[in-house]
């Protein structure tokens, strides 16, 4: 069977991908894994960054002694995915990613990060406050926060997919988005989809940012599909 690397996005974890993963684990080798600082991994010393997580798959895949995978990143996850493809294409098969926000600027990550403020969340939205600070034990849920928030303001200064790097990219990727998306837009999603030598894109009706609201059957079938596709 061939590889499938399943990537979580910002804040997320890879237990929130373990419904997804036993839908597809029967016809892939199926692997997650968490970004350093999620799902209770230790902090990096340095602030999060989008090179970090890159060097987190790398890092995965060389001790998984996985030479080669297709890759499904979900939201931040895809923004990983695509980076890592432009520094060793020749590990990637194929990559789809879903809610991934491609059109990061100064102003795009101040309207991101205004709701990346942990004292208001837990004030707030004290629900999802208590979730992450599971979800990340024994992490500190809000350090997490503090410096994802850091993470985009870094992107919104210095993106990695511009209108010169993505054309780069000539493996398959399926950019999908939902209609109901409040957090990335179908019009930035086909900006990319149309800077992509090899791509297809995919609008998901009724279909909201959260992972937690997906149909996971759905998914796993567009996911399927996919690779059917590229894997001829």
């Amino acid at each position: 069977m061939e590889n499938l690397l399943l990537l979580h996005g910002a804040l997320g974890s890879a237990a929130m991908l373990a419904p997804l993963k036993e839908a597809l684990q029967r016809s892939y080798n199926v692997y997650t894994l968490d970004f350093s600082g999620h799902g209770g991994r230790p902090l990096p010393q340095e602030s999060f960054s989008m090179q970090r997580f890159v060097q987190d798959i790398r890092q995965f895949l060389e001790e998984q002694q996985l030479e080669q995978t297709h890759i499904f990143g979900y939201s931040m996850g895809g923004y990983a995915a695509l980076s890592l493809a432009l520094e060793q294409p020749e590990r990637i098969r194929s990559i789809y990613t879903l809610a991934t926000k491609f059109s990061w600027s100064v102003e795009a990550a101040e309207k991101e990060t205004r709701v990346l403020e942990p004292e208001r969340v837990e004030e707030k939205v004290p629900a999802f406050a208590a979730t992450l600070a599971q979800r990340h034990a024994p992490q500190d849920w809000k350090q997490v926060m503090r410096q994802t928030a850091s993470m985009m303001r870094a992107l919104g200064q210095s993106p990695l997919l511009t209108p010169d790097t993505l054309p780069q990219l000539q493996l398959p990727v399926q950019v999908a988005v939902g209609d109901r998306d409040n957090m990335v837009t179908v019009e930035e999603t086909l900006w990319a989809y149309r800077l992509l030598p090899d791509a297809r894109l995919q609008v998901l009706p009724n279909t909201r940012h959260p992972f937690e609201t997906l149909s996971i059957p759905d998914l796993s079938q567009h996911i399927r599909q996919f690779l059917e596709q590229v894997s001829r």
